[in-house]
């Protein structure tokens, strides 16, 4: 495909000579003479076969195929320019896509921390929902992401566990006496439309109350999850790390006191092969040392 291409800078040159109106002015800009200019622009018309200008003694004008050309050469040229732009300025940048209820509960306090560190560089986090933890890099505006998921994000990637997921359930103190006494007959909150997540709690928690999982309320994310169990609404699940500060501050409390351990965990992944590694180990080793301790929590953890 490359092959069937002209030369990038005839291309360059066409487009200049289009703009200014003049072989000189476009030659001025580039830096080459005009001759160097109209031969570029002739070894276009002979690769598409037809005329780009038409030639009045020393006036020029562009034709009108030649103006749809250039037109679409300077959007073009243009994106080219502000892509050059983007990086030279996010050199020292890191873009880091994160899961929303992690930004919340636990990112965006560690950054702050970050900032006030010596070893600093920008970070600008990007709080996004995802149903299923993904990110393409060839694609998105990132540099890396925090993903929820097993390890594995894919090929070309490399990957950095920060801390495992928990799943326990949580609701406001109003309802622990409840919650603690009858598990099954509480209102219940389902932090992902398909309720995954009370479904692998009870898989491995041992709880023998049998619990109706086709009822209750059902959101899109944990943070909205854990919103609506501090308002009162029900018993959701949680994600144990996550909610440490919450249950500490007393917005929340475990009815039960089985953590269980899903197999997933929360990773910092990058494309391998990423001009950006040195930032991003750097910023791996302070988020690694920043990560919630759940083993002070008093539950049982069934993993």
């Amino acid at each position: 495909m490359a092959s069937s291409l002209p030369p990038l800078y005839a291309l360059r040159a066409f487009e200049s000579a289009a703009r200014t109106g003049s072989f000189t002015l476009a030659a001025e800009e580039l830096h080459l003479t005009p001759s160097a200019v109209s031969k570029h622009i002739k070894t276009l018309e002979q690769h598409f076969g037809c005329r780009l200008f038409q030639r009045n003694g020393p006036r020029i004008e562009v034709t009108p195929q030649g103006k749809i050309f250039a037109a679409e050469l300077q959007q073009g040229f243009g994106r080219i320019e502000q892509a050059c732009e983007l990086f030279r300025s996010h050199r020292d940048l890191l873009r880091l896509k994160a899961p929303s209820t992690l930004t919340m509960r636990w990112l965006l306090d560690c950054l702050s921390r970050f900032r006030q560190t010596a070893q600093a560089f920008d970070v600008q986090a990007a709080s996004v929902w995802m149903d299923i933890d993904s990110v393409d890099f060839f694609s998105e505006p990132y540099d890396c992401a925090i993903l929820l998921g097993n390890g594995h994000f894919g090929a070309n990637t490399a990957a950095a566990k920060l801390f495992d997921e928990w799943l326990i359930p949580i609701c406001a103190p109003a309802l622990l006496a409840n919650a603690q006494r009858d598990l099954a007959t509480c209102p219940l909150i389902h932090p992902s439309p398909d309720r995954r997540d009370w479904r692998r709690w009870l898989q491995k928690s041992g709880i023998a109350a049998p619990i109706d999982l086709t009822r209750g309320q059902v959101f899109d994310s944990l943070e909205q999850g854990n919103a609506a169990a501090i308002a009162g609404h029900g018993v959701s699940i949680g994600d144990l790390a996550l909610s440490l500060r919450t249950i500490k501050e007393g917005l929340l409390a475990l009815p039960c006191d089985a953590a269980v351990r899903t197999g997933d965990g929360y990773y910092l992944v990058w494309p391998a092969e990423s001009a950006k590694r040195p930032l991003i180990e750097r910023l791996q080793a302070f988020l690694t040392a920043q990560t919630p301790d759940v083993s002070r929590a008093a539950v049982r953890f069934i993993g």
